[in-house]
């Protein structure tokens, strides 16, 4: 009886030990994993970036002008979480959430809203017509490149006015691809881990504190 016990405690044990054993590996596939995101991210956000300087350096400086990308302050980074206007508004915070888009598939919506943004901006009838079609073709009619998610009414309405384009073409489906990108897809950039890292404060060393 008691060889009996002893045999089942034994046999017990092993099977605890073995089950911390599959648990360790577990923990270091998840850190694995969690610096492999926020790498891919830091990969994804510095190719943005280095696209935004090389396309300004192509055009003319103007004394002043030049802009840098910097990494923003933690601070700067939480006044993000504000509003989604002070995201899209800040150079590296629109960079960072085309990533995170880019990293969900759906950047498409983004692409398509800077697009409008550009649209609205452009002064030539010549060159509004031109831009019209072409973010039709790119973002609008059935199987286009980068296909937003509208519904069919909306294209058509698009599709009569981009014929006499005005600044005002796109301002529907833009309103609505703005708001599923501020309640969907804004949320969860908020909480993804590379957003969390820019707000994390760096601890000040005590060298630091003494000078």
């Amino acid at each position: 009886m008691q060889s009996a016990l002893f045999l089942a405690v034994r046999h017990g044990g092993r099977m605890e030990r073995g089950s911390r054993r599959r648990s360790e590996p577990e923990e270091a596939d998840k850190g694995r994993m969690k610096r492999t995101i926020i790498k891919d991210w830091k990969a994804r956000l510095s190719y943005f970036l280095q696209n935004s300087s090389n396309s300004n350096k192509r055009k003319p400086k103007k004394a002043g002008k030049h802009r840098n990308y910097f990494r923003p302050s933690p601070e700067e980074a939480q006044l993000w979480s504000e509003a989604f206007d002070e995201l899209l508004a800040n150079k590296y915070g629109l960079a960072a959430f085309r990533a995170f888009l880019k990293s969900e598939f759906c950047e498409e919506n983004i692409e398509f809203w800077l697009a409008c943004e550009d649209f609205k901006k452009t002064k030539s009838p010549q060159k509004l017509t031109s831009k019209a079609k072409k973010i039709y073709n790119d973002f609008i009619e059935k199987e286009a490149p980068k296909e937003i998610n509208i519904d069919f009414q909306t294209k058509n309405m698009i599709a009569q006015n981009i014929q006499e384009a005005t600044h005002t073409c796109f301002s529907v489906a833009q309103k609505r691809v703005y708001s599923l990108m501020e309640n969907n897809s804004y949320p969860r950039f908020l909480e993804s881990e590379f957003y969390q890292e820019l707000c994390k404060k760096t601890p000040i060393s005590r060298a630091a504190q003494g000078t």
